[in-house]
């Protein structure tokens, strides 16, 4: 049997938690909804902010479920985060910058949406359950108009070529001051669910919405994005996050509500939930059109695999094959050779009985190893084994490889090319050839450090011969000097030269200017920047650049051009630049 609770002593004031709020050994007041003194009023009646709710459960039961809340929009909040840091750094590059800018601009708008939310207070009810709305439209709608205007914006140059960083911004500002709103109005709704120490009401609060942030971060990268993808990844949070939002105000502090506030947050809800299913079930269909915006209408390949996105264009009614990883051109099929024969044909000027190419999944570069006699073993490391057994199978790009890999001398590996040289013998290699990405990409930058150049050094022959594929150097001479600068203070005297890219509508030698181009690299050169490749080659002794004369002759590469190209490279030379290392990058 209940205990009545006692009365309280003549000319005290009346307490609403003794006289008739519920508690864990009274829940008379839920029966009741007569008594407007009991119950705080939106508009701030007797029972006022600081007043508890009268709840259809328990309160230990409500308590439960409000921080259940708060495990479920610190998760759908966390990867809203990381859903913006990885498109960004998909669609814009340098993924530390991106991150630096959504993280920073987050933790800053989540201050101010804290702030903002202190006005909410009197109506934390209602104020949560419209926040959230709002949080799961925005959120979850963040990766498809972002990838929107990337995709049909992005070319027009101008204004319009900053969008998706515009945008970027924008919605970093906006979804993070609606997640510093989400606590301030937790804290109300869990203190009116039953009065605690503010101390011990922030311990539960935070403990819930940590563990919700380390859920929310493992499941994006292990199971959003690889089983859903960014776009239909992000809406299902926003669902999930308009789900749980909608029901724990609706019913759990339905009361705290008048009718007409039911109604609209519910007819809120019933509107984002719409837009979000239809957005996922277009989502396919969008995806495919945006593809097509960026890449061209002859998309042949298109897929996601566990490292990133590739791409394969062209190669029907004589287009030329084009490949591109991550959105980035990394082949274009008419001057290709262009750059491989340079990469690859001064290294093999010596011994080249043993060769390692690092990166050049494409099969590329190995084509060219091939062409060299004496060669007896080329080792492929490859971060992504997809990419490798797309280019061994696709016809198209293993026609444009000549079948590389089905050469018996040819042994690919997958994985980190600093873990595998980190276990090879020292002096297993004639040769190596670095065919990685631009130095300036986030992700290569350990690949381009003083260590990773002593791993490789130590894996030279004493008379090996080191190529690494530096950047453009007209455009970034920078970086291009500075990976100069990591290989001389690895040991590794250099000698620099680069080779122009053809225009693909004009004949062989013509200068290399670019002509409009589809995919993200047209946003950020400038209309008339030069375009071309540069390389350096090193060696344990000051190495010669000259081609071997007993190889077959290179189609694009003469060794009258080689010394005109290390002379264009030696002009541009900035010296005194620091080495770049592993604690201290300097791309």
């Amino acid at each position: 049997m209940i205990e009545p609770h006692a009365p309280a002593p003549p000319g005290s004031p009346p307490s609403w938690g003794d006289a008739c709020g519920p508690s864990d050994a009274c829940d008379a007041c839920d029966a009741c909804d007569a008594c407007d003194a009991c119950g705080p009023s939106e508009a701030g009646g007797p029972g006022g902010p600081e007043a508890t709710a009268r709840l259809p459960v328990r309160p230990a039961v409500g308590r439960f479920l409000v921080l259940a809340g708060v495990f479920v929009c610190a998760a759908c909040g966390l990867v809203y985060e990381l859903e913006l840091v990885a498109l960004a750094s998909y669609l814009i590059g340098d993924s530390v910058t991106q991150a630096s800018v959504v993280l920073s601009v987050m933790v800053f708008a989540m201050g101010l949406g804290s702030l903002a939310a202190k006005r909410l207070r009197g109506l934390a009810a209602a104020g949560f359950g419209a926040l959230e709305a709002v949080l799961a439209l925005v959120g979850g709608s963040s990766a498809m108009v972002l990838y929107a205007v990337f995709a049909w914006t992005g070319g027009w140059g101008g204004l319009w070529a900053d969008g998706p960083r515009v945008l970027l911004v924008a919605f970093s500002l906006a979804i993070g001051v609606l997640i510093g709103a989400e606590v301030p109005l937790l804290m109300e709704l869990i203190q009116r669910v039953r009065r605690q120490d503010p101390g011990g009401a922030v311990a539960d609060l935070f403990a819930a919405d940590y563990v919700g942030a380390l859920v929310g971060g493992l499941a994006f990268p292990f199971v959003l994005l690889p089983f859903l993808g960014q776009l239909t990844g992000a809406l299902l949070t926003g669902t999930v996050n308009a789900v749980v939002g909608a029901a724990l105000v609706l019913g759990l502090f339905r009361r705290d509500l008048t009718r007409r506030a039911r109604w609209l947050l519910l007819a809120a809800n019933v509107v984002v939930l719409a837009l979000l299913a239809t957005a996922t079930v277009l989502a396919d269909d969008f995806e495919r059109a945006a593809r097509q915006a960026v890449y061209g209408q002859d998309v042949r390949v298109a897929v996601r695999t566990d490292v990133q996105e590739v791409v394969l264009t062209g190669d029907t009614d004589g287009r030329p094959l084009d490949l591109f990883l991550d959105g980035r051109l990394r082949v274009r099929g008419s001057d290709e050779r262009r750059y491989h024969e340079a990469l690859v044909h001064p290294a093999m000027s010596g011994p080249h009985a043993r060769v390692l190419v690092l990166g050049g999944g494409d099969g590329l570069a190995v084509r060219e190893v091939l062409r060299h006699p004496g060669v007896r073993r080329v080792d492929v490391v490859e971060l992504d084994p997809q990419l490798a057994r797309l280019a061994r199978h696709d016809p198209g790009l293993s026609a444009l490889n000549e079948h590389a890999y089905g050469d018996a001398r040819v042994h690919t590996g997958t994985g980190d090319a600093f873990r595998r040289l980190r276990s090879t013998p020292s002096g297993t290699y004639d040769v190596v050839i670095s065919d990685l990405p631009d130095p300036a990409v986030t992700a290569s930058t350990k690949l381009y450090s003083q260590e990773f150049y002593g791993l490789l050094r130590r894996v030279l022959a004493p008379d090996g011969r080191l190529v690494v594929h530096a950047g453009p150097v007209s455009a970034h001479p920078r970086a291009f000097w500075t990976v100069d600068a990591t290989l001389r203070a690895a040991g590794l005297p250099t000698v620099a030269y680069r080779v122009g890219a053809r225009d693909p509508g004009s004949g062989p030698d013509a200068a290399s200017e670019p002509g409009p181009t589809p995919g993200p690299d047209r946003t950020g050169a400038a209309p008339r920047a030069p375009r071309g490749w540069g390389f350096l080659l090193a060696a344990r002794t000051p190495p010669v650049l000259r081609l071997d004369p007993a190889a077959p002759r290179p189609h694009t590469l003469t060794p009258d051009s080689l010394t005109r190209d290390a002379r264009d490279a030696a002009r541009t030379r900035m010296p005194g630049l620091p080495p770049s290392t592993l604690v201290h990058p300097r791309y």
